[in-house]
């Protein structure tokens, strides 16, 4: 039993000194300068990150053995620089890194300056605001998907109804705002924003209709049974001769009568069978 156990232990140390140089090469441990990595090859966009940018942040592993090389450390070095979303890093015998970096793509701005990226995550990056036609979205850095997804609701919406969206907000109390492409704000509040944006753009057409403009400064539905919208003048065509002195306006039946809204929006419009009057 005692030769049985000496031999195995013998075999088990003749075999620990065959494998652990090898492990050891392997894993970096031993002849870190043998067989250094010299070249470095990069599958990019090279849009807003440049070449000379990555081969900055692996320079000090070019010339690392081979084996020395831990693929997370390049990729972790190429992954801090802006606007880089995703790093894949591999080797190739005998001396060679491949390497594909992926950029962020930018799907609309977030706040003063930050930026969302294609996959729902926020990002700061040099050079962002020179980026047109980005939609501006705005809220507390939690409710970030739930901005996203109203954005995009409400792009569904709009659609076809001769508004263009330019960006939500969601207030820190959970009040909601579209702004328009031309600079105009509808005001949504807390509750049933849906039904009363829907409601909105089924009267909205015959408003603008009635008034030769559909150019507005502000559209207030937080009310409960209607709206209030500060209008923005007209604009006469070239040539066109001045037009008649308005008549006073209709006065609003006691049913209908509404306060104006202490920022100058026009009476509550309460339902589309007096859009004459309340206009």
């Amino acid at each position: 039993m005692n030769r049985t156990v000496l031999k195995l232990f013998a075999w088990a140390i003749a075999l620990s000194l065959i494998g652990l140089p090898i492990v050891g090469v392997l894993n970096g441990w031993f002849a870190q300068d043998r067989w250094p990595i010299r070249n470095l090859q990069v599958e990019a966009e090279f849009k807003h990150v440049n070449a000379d940018q990555i081969r900055a942040a692996t320079k000090n592993y070019l010339g690392t053995g081979f084996f020395a090389v831990r693929l997370e450390d390049v990729r972790a070095a190429v992954a801090t620089l802006p606007w880089v979303e995703h790093v894949e890093v591999r080797k190739r015998w005998p001396d060679t890194i491949e390497m594909r970096v992926l950029e962020q793509q930018p799907f609309a701005r977030w706040g003063d300056k930050r930026l969302v990226g294609r996959t729902g995550q926020l990002f700061d990056a040099p050079g962002g605001e020179a980026i047109p036609d980005l939609p501006q979205l705005s809220g507390p850095d939690a409710a970030l998907a739930d901005v996203i997804g109203f954005y995009q609701k409400a792009l569904d919406t709009l659609s076809g109804s001769g508004l263009a969206l330019g960006g939500v907000t969601l207030s820190k109390r959970g009040s909601w705002t579209i702004s328009l492409a031309d600079g105009a704000e509808i005001l949504l509040g807390q509750r049933d924003v849906d039904d009363h944006l829907q409601r909105f753009l089924d009267v909205f057409p015959r408003l603008a209709a009635g008034r030769g403009t559909n150019t507005f400064a502000r559209a207030d539905l937080r009310y409960a049974n209607g709206f209030a919208i500060r209008w923005l003048p007209a604009v006469a065509p070239a040539g066109a001769p001045p037009a008649d002195k308005p008549a006073a306006p209709a006065k609003p039946s006691q049913a209908n009568a509404q306060a104006a809204s202490p920022d100058g929006f026009s009476p509550l419009v309460p339902h589309p069978s007096s859009l004459g009057s309340n206009a």
